[in-house]
């Protein structure tokens, strides 16, 4: 699974979006869903420690905490040739990281939730996520890291909407499955 917040023109920067307690609960969820993280080095970077911190201080709105609480104990991956050192419950793989997706998406239990711009077209076009959460917000930034940008795949893949929720904010979550 992939998940990720976007602008209406696909952008991705994170300090466009400030969710309420409604998209956190959201997340929450998504989160609750989820049995392994597994980021890239900067998103790894951007989420912790800040959500480990939260959790633990109880900092931050109800809608905050809850994400945090839910977050914080699940096992993560960070992949990354350049990071030396990682929080409790993460390991870092520098070598073979489409290897290691592989096989951990052969194994039964929970979602593997992917967090990492970068390796997102790569792992995509390798068949490696089969689900898409976009979160997309009613704004336009224009230019910026846009999320599908010099985007290629060797083979046009197929999504079917599984699910689509409106929130009160104008943001709406779309949740696509890999079709055949």
């Amino acid at each position: 699974m992939f998940a990720m917040n976007v602008s209406i023109d696909g952008c991705y920067d994170h300090t466009y979006f400030k969710p309420d307690e409604e998209l956190m609960d959201y997340f929450t969820r998504l989160m609750r869903d989820t049995g392994l993280i597994v980021y890239g080095r900067k998103t790894y970077e951007l989420m912790v420690p800040f959500w480990p911190d939260v959790a633990k201080n109880k900092s931050g709105t109800p809608g905050d905490i809850a994400f945090a609480e839910a977050m914080a104990p699940i096992e993560k991956i960070v992949l990354s040739r350049t990071l030396k050192n990682a929080a409790e419950n993460t390991r870092i793989v520098s070598e073979n990281p489409e290897g290691l997706i592989r096989e951990l998406t052969q194994q039964p239990g929970k979602k593997i939730a992917f967090s990492s711009t970068s390796l997102f077209p790569r792992l995509l076009g390798l068949g490696l996520i089969n689900e898409l959460y976009l979160i997309v917000h009613p704004v336009l930034i224009g230019e910026n890291k846009h999320l599908f940008e010099n985007f290629r795949v060797p083979e046009k893949l197929n999504f079917q909407l599984e699910s689509s929720q409106l929130f009160k904010s104008g943001a709406i979550a779309l949740h696509y499955k890999k079709s055949e």
